[in-house]
């Protein structure tokens, strides 16, 4: 049954109870059948799972893989040992997922939220006797009571209602306390904000007093609904992971193609050297295609990964935004769309007065301020229902204080407000009698007006008056301002007839307030800032049409050719429609949690990267559909902060935009880093294939030009810490100015893989030169040494080159200190085995003489102008 729909009588009916309630019976036989007036929990990974779904991580899987076969290869070789290599790779995989546990945490807690949310207690109707029971207890047909500050403990329908309003913008994302009634509703679809005869659990009562009947409970109600909407929404990989999946299914295919590769070689070189293969020939050379695989694999990047991401993530608390999923902090570099919410995210969500139409500022002001229930407290903070807060608010900044208001004209009657009246009326004793104020809605309290405050005096109120005041609350409302006509009236005894017919006639007119909930300040540049990053702004609003319009085109959000469609006109477009129009739309009023979650949707089925922000319940549902949710950290209900990757702590709608930068800033930092560490790794792959075929005419066949202690030292010393600190490296310029990258974009893409494939092959031709002179002049342990050096110094040297993909690095104008102090670090490190006898003799190097020396320093240096001058050439063929 839609309830809105029915009388009371029928709706009484439907859930077989009366206007006095439940027996006492009949309400402990209906919570066995219908449960606890509870929210479903759902089950929480144990700290032990979570750390399992760390090595789900293909990258992850492919470090364990290669350590796995590194030490079934040591314990099967000669020296039946365990290398240092397998040690290495199990402390980096361990100490990820320690940290990916310890940053992400999330624990499913957005359930509890909803919760803590119902209220503990009721006031309730049984057997005839009014009682308080615990809100769970609470079963269809209970009628309740509610006065202002109660929460709504469950969905009900209302028998009765005084002056009533409830504050549902969690639900709706109304700003403004919705008027409530018992009256029918007409209508098939009436959306959840204009059921005004409904009452809804996650809501609380504002003003007023009713009775209702609860109509649904638990999992039934309207916030059962997005609890179930929440936990059906699934977490879906980010860019990132989607990006590192392909990587690491790459290498694994590479590595595994360089193994077999490498081991066919061999076997095709034991076979023409002596006719056969032997098991000790096999084994040797099984061993030189694991420790192949083994340099293939960039061992660093997973943790370089992490760490660069951690580190965004200190950077963004920062800046004000809080990362509650760690791969989040790339994704937002890609967003593409931003669903906002409206209130509390792009607006204040404080109703405020910014327009008035009268004679006489500072009676308008007076009037507005006695004439309502909000208090002004000591501390200039206001307390009461938004609309009248805002009046008190605004007698405030006239240099009125109600509470010196009040005691100087202390009220002594009132008239309530009620919704067919649509005013409401207070009389007050003054120096010389008595005094009547009366506010509320232009039209109706305009029909009781005779006479007008004009021109510092007070005359009749002729017809053209009228139209006037008419066609100034049209313009007032046509800026979707929430308009309030203020009249007054004098006595010198206080009336006999305090009713509403007997106080509100021959008024005078004082003049109208237009309030609205303000923009943000800061919101309208970072919509400009968001258009300039290519990234599409969209509002999401339980509010009405007319005044998400007004505040979407205040915000440059509504552009010329887009529309703005209501949720009950989305509800009839079918799926297929709207997903094909779904860039048509700007702008969406009076929507439901269901809409937000298929809006969002429909923009991720056209392949965009899509935030969405809210502060409401109503936006839970959407905020964990979509790739980035974002929480707001005052405003936001626990509910929201618990399904979002990113909680903003000031709720500034900016803050997103810096979210984005730093986003982009990692993503860009990462790809350095891969393109670092990868092209690191294909140098030394490609070493060792030419040593393993052997140098012609060099040697008398294949040779170890690395021993694997030399590898995991530049992967784990001359690499990880230069990659490290290229995470750290601050956004390039024009960053925001570009359009953001798709999430189905390739990790290799815009020239990544052809770079890091010359760039590996030069590093390995410098090195493999190294190793020629040396060996030409002092032999095999001078080549391996020189070969070592010049390895090292490249990469040091590299790590600068990767400061910009693109530009040339002696125009950069912002400095990275940690890349120095990173580079400094390797080569302070590096320096002691070189020249130290003992450390040199566990390392297998040999001493050299100076020239040599030289030579190998210099042969690693020449990474750099070789990369400036190739990046010189692209700039200028891109330009072409």
């Amino acid at each position: 049954m839609k309830h809105y729909l029915e009388t009371t009588e029928a709706v009484l009916k439907e859930v077989n109870s009366s206007a006095s309630g439940l027996t006492a019976e009949e309400a402990a036989k209906r919570l066995e059948t219908t449960g606890k007036n509870k929210l479903d929990e759902p089950p929480k990974p144990t700290l032990l799972a979570r750390f399992i779904e760390q090595f789900k991580n293909p990258m992850i899987i492919v470090l364990i893989a290669a350590a796995v076969i590194s030490a079934i290869a040591g314990l099967i070789g000669e020296e039946h040992k365990l290398d240092a290599d397998v040690f290495i790779i199990l402390f980096v995989v361990i100490a990820n997922a320690v940290l990916g546990v310890y940053q992400e945490n999330k624990a499913e807690s957005a359930i509890e939220a909803l919760q803590a949310m119902s209220a503990a207690q009721s006031k309730v109707y049984r057997s005839g006797e009014l009682l308080v029971i615990h809100s769970s207890d609470l079963v269809p047909g209970d009628v309740i009571t509610l006065e202002a500050g109660d929460n709504v403990p469950a969905d009900c329908r209302i028998l009765e209602a005084a002056a009533l309003k409830a504050e549902e913008s969690a639900l709706t994302g109304e700003s403004v306390p919705s008027e409530k009634d018992s009256r029918v509703l007409e209508g098939e679809d009436v959306p959840l904000g204009d059921r005004k005869n409904m009452l809804y659990m996650g809501s609380s009562i504002a003003y007023g007093r009713a009775e209702a009947v609860v109509v649904a409970t638990g999992m039934k109600t309207e916030m059962g609904k997005i609890a179930g909407a929440i936990a059906e929404a699934e977490d879906d990989e980010t860019p990132l992971q989607k990006s590192l999946d392909q990587l690491s299914k790459i290498l694994s295919i590479a590595v595994l193609v360089i193994c077999v590769i490498i081991l066919g070689l061999n076997i095709v070189q034991m076979l023409v050297k002596n006719g056969t293969i032997t098991l000790p020939g096999f084994l040797e050379s099984f061993m030189i295609a694991v420790s192949l695989a083994v340099a293939a694999i960039p061992e660093g990047l997973a943790a370089v990964v992490t760490v660069v991401l951690s580190i965004g993530v200190t950077n963004m608390s920062k800046r004000g935004a809080i990362i509650r999923r760690l791969t989040a902090v790339e994704a937002l570099g890609c967003a593409q769309v931003i669903c906002s919410d409206k209130t509390g995210t792009l607006t204040q969500n404080k109703m405020t007065v910014v327009q008035e139409n009268t004679d006489d500022k500072e009676l308008l002001a007076k009037a507005m301020a006695l004439c309502c229930d909000a208090q002004l407290n000591s501390d200039d903070t206001v307390t009461g229902e938004p609309t009248e807060a805002a009046l008190v608010a605004y007698a405030h900044k006239c240099g009125l204080k109600k509470y010196e208001l009040e005691a100087a004209t202390p009220r002594v009657a009132e008239a309530p407000f009620d919704s067919l009246r649509k005013m409401m009326t207070t009389v007050h004793k003054t120096e010389n009698g008595f005094v009547q104020y009366t506010k509320g809605a232009p039209d109706e309290v305009l029909k009781n007006c005779t006479h007008m405050i004009k021109e510092g005096g007070v005359r009749i109120m002729t017809e053209s008056d009228r139209l006037e005041i008419l066609r100034r609350n049209k313009e007032m409302a046509d800026q979707a301002l929430r308009v309030l006509l203020a009249a007054y009236r004098e006595y010198d005894e206080i009336p006999d007839d305090i009713s509403p017919e007997g106080l509100e006639h021959d008024l005078i007119y004082i003049g109208m307030t237009g309030m609205i909930d303000p923009v943000r300040p800061e919101v309208k540049d970072a919509i400009g800032l968001c258009r300039t990053a290519g990234i599409r702004p969209v509002m999401i609003t339980g509010d009405h049409r007319d005044t998400a319009v007004a505040i979407a085109k205040e915000l440059g959000i509504l552009g010329n050719g887009q529309q703005a469609l209501t949720g009950a006109e989305l509800s009839k477009i079918p799926d297929d429609e709207f997903n094909a129009h779904v860039q048509d739309y700007s702008v969406y009023a009076r929507v439901q949690p269901e809409h937000k979650v298929r809006i969002v949707n429909a923009w991720r089925k056209k392949g965009m990267t899509t935030a969405m922000t809210g502060d409401g319940v109503n936006d839970a549902p959407s905020i964990k559909s979509a790739d980035i949710g974002v929480g707001m950290g005052i405003t936001g209900t626990d509910v929201t902060k618990n399904v979002a990757d990113m909680v903003l702590t000031d709720d500034n709608f900016a803050t997103i935009v810096g979210a984005v930068e730093e986003g982009r800033r990692i993503y860009d930092n990462i790809r350095k880093a891969i393109q670092f560490l990868l092209s690191s790794n294909l140098s030394e792959v490609l070493c060792i294939l030419v040593a393993t075929l052997g140098l012609a005419g060099l040697t008398d066949g294949s040779f170890v030009i690395f021993n694997p202690v030399h590898l995991l030292w530049i992967n784990l010393i001359s690499d990880c810490f230069p990659a490290i600190a290229l995470g750290m490296e601050p956004a390039e310029d024009g960053i925001m100015s570009r359009k953001p990258r798709s999430s189905n974009s390739h990790i290799f893409s815009d020239g990544l893989g052809i770079n890091l494939l010359w760039q590996g092959t030069v590093i390995a031709a410098l090195t493999l030169v190294s190793y020629v002179i040396g060996y030409q002049s002092e032999g095999h342990g001078a080549g391996m040494t020189m070969a070592f050096i010049t390895l090292c110094v490249c990469e040091m040297i590299h790590a600068w080159n990767m400061r910009s993909l693109k530009g040339s690095v002696f125009t950069m104008k912002k400095h990275n200190k940690v890349l120095i102090g990173a580079i400094a670090l390797s080569a302070v490190l590096t320096l002691p085995i070189l020249f130290i006898p003992a450390l040199r003799n566990i390392f297998s190097l040999s001493a050299l003489s100076g020239m040599n020396y030289l030579y190998a320093f210099l042969a690693g240096f020449c990474i750099l102008p070789i990369v400036e001058i190739v990046k010189c050439f692209q700039r200028a063929a891109s330009k072409k």
